[in-house]
């Protein structure tokens, strides 16, 4: 054989090994290319029927509650009378409600200053705190808070006749998950929160 033709056979070898190589090299690439790692899923969430069933222990105030929940009373060493929470024990959420009487403007103003303070405590967690009002058919004006981010207090409020009675309230929920996968259920309690506001009565007024 010439040294021509070894050398163009040598050429032809190479060549073909280089060939198989990429082609090899392709196929594990687009192998890899197909394959998506399944994002992280979290726990489907039940939420019960909205119903709702009259506040019927004595105190200053009555409202409608959810029929999914419980009310326990204020087992807290601050725990003042009136003071209870609202449970939803399949959902790990708790409505904190506090209950102050008024025998003053300058009390009244206190009360507002301090809740709106409570909730302030929250942004260096929050990355929006959103403050509207509500005006129920009662007439009086609730100030509603909603908190985003990993905030243990999602959304707080608080409710008065600007004369007697002064009302708070904040959800909370006994667990440590995320708050993006608790969605669901903050809107949720969020919709009965503002059912139990436009339906809040004072027992007495002035």
């Amino acid at each position: 054989m010439s040294q021509v033709k070894k050398s163009t056979t040598r050429k032809s070898a190479k060549l073909q090994v280089f060939l198989w190589a990429c082609l090899a090299t392709a196929m594990a690439a687009c192998g890899a290319a197909e394959y998506t790692p399944k994002p992280k899923g979290f726990n489907r969430i039940d939420l019960p029927k909205t119903a709702y069933q009259p506040l019927e222990e004595t105190h200053p105030y009555t409202f409608e509650f959810s029929e999914h929940a419980k009310i326990r009373p204020d087992s807290s060493g601050i725990a003042q009378p009136h003071w209870i929470n609202i449970i939803y024990p399949s959902l790990g959420a708790n409505v904190q409600l506090t209950y102050k009487g008024i025998n003053s403007e300058k009390m009244l103003n206190d009360l507002m200053e301090d809740s709106r303070k409570l909730t302030a405590k929250h942004q260096i967690k929050a990355y929006a705190i959103e403050e509207s009002q509500i005006k129920t058919p009662a007439g009086d004006v609730a100030s509603v808070f909603e908190l985003e981010g990993e905030v243990p207090s999602q959304f707080q409020f608080y409710v008065t006749d600007s004369t007697k009675h002064f009302l708070r309230g904040a959800l909370y929920f006994r667990t440590a998950t995320q708050n993006d996968s608790l969605a669901p259920i903050i809107e949720y309690v969020k919709k009965d929160i503002v059912h139990l506001l436009n339906t809040l009565e004072w027992k007495e007024r002035q």
